[in-house]
């Protein structure tokens, strides 16, 4: 048998190139939400205080009928920025921020996949319940800080949700929006699950929080004014 040729030996030894790499991200210009930056200053002035003698009030402060004592301002809602995005096939995702430059204060795997969503949505009322049980009295954990939540849109079960630390992946794609307050579209995704291609669905709007007890809150997306598009209420509530 003759011996291979140098042509030969030189094909048999190729190997594919290479896929280039994934472009740079981005570096993260999210801010902290202020409320924390509140809470800290907080601490360092309640750690002053504790130095000084306690006094014994001369008056008390007048109280409303059922004890409550006035505040100096209502209770109505407050305004925050609500994120849902996913991949087509993966479940929905939803941040909270104070406004789209600021970190996300709660990212909570909603228990539906985002083409579902999506076409409840184009039914214009969705309705998402979500319920976990009622704690001790003397547990003080706060309402969206519950790790697993039994979900319902429109009166169905869907499974349940829970509550997690944002992703690098989240962190990345509320950078992408940082400049956005309101809107839908796609972003170029990154799942492996869709592959390099795989576009990533979000929905960007101005929420309405309004606190009912310590047991139950409710989100009321806002629309644009004149603009009749879909409507999206989440309730979170403890039973």
């Amino acid at each position: 048998m003759g011996e291979p040729t140098e042509h030969a030996t030189a094909s048999s030894s190729e190997e594919p190139a290479p896929p280039p790499p994934a472009p740079p991200r981005p570096p993260l210009s999210l801010v902290e939400p202020t409320h924390k930056k509140k809470k800290s200053v907080f601490r360092r002035v309640r750690a002053v205080f504790r130095t000084f003698p306690i006094l014994t009030p001369a008056c008390k402060l007048q109280s409303l009928p059922g004890g409550l004592i006035p505040d100096g301002h209502g209770h109505g809602g407050t305004r925050v920025t609500g994120t849902l995005f996913g991949y087509r096939k993966g479940k929905v995702t939803l941040s909270l921020q104070e406004n789209p430059r600021c970190l996300p204060t709660v990212v909570l795997e909603l228990a539906m996949q985002t083409n579902v969503l999506q076409k409840e949505m184009s039914s214009g009322m969705v309705r998402i319940a979500l319920e976990c049980e009622k704690r001790p009295e003397k547990d003080k954990t706060k309402l969206l800080e519950e790790p697993i939540w039994s979900m319902f849109c429109n009166g169905k079960k869907t499974g349940f949700s829970t509550k997690r630390d944002a992703s690098k992946e989240d962190l990345h794609v509320m950078e992408l929006l940082h400049h956005v307050s309101m809107g839908a579209g796609v972003l170029p995704g990154s799942s492996e699950a869709e592959g390099p291609d795989g576009e990533l669905a979000y929905m960007r709007a101005h929420f309405e929080r309004v606190v009912g007890s310590k047991d139950s809150e409710t989100l009321y997306m806002i629309s644009p004014e004149g603009n009749n598009g879909p409507e999206l209420s989440m309730f979170f509530v403890r039973i």
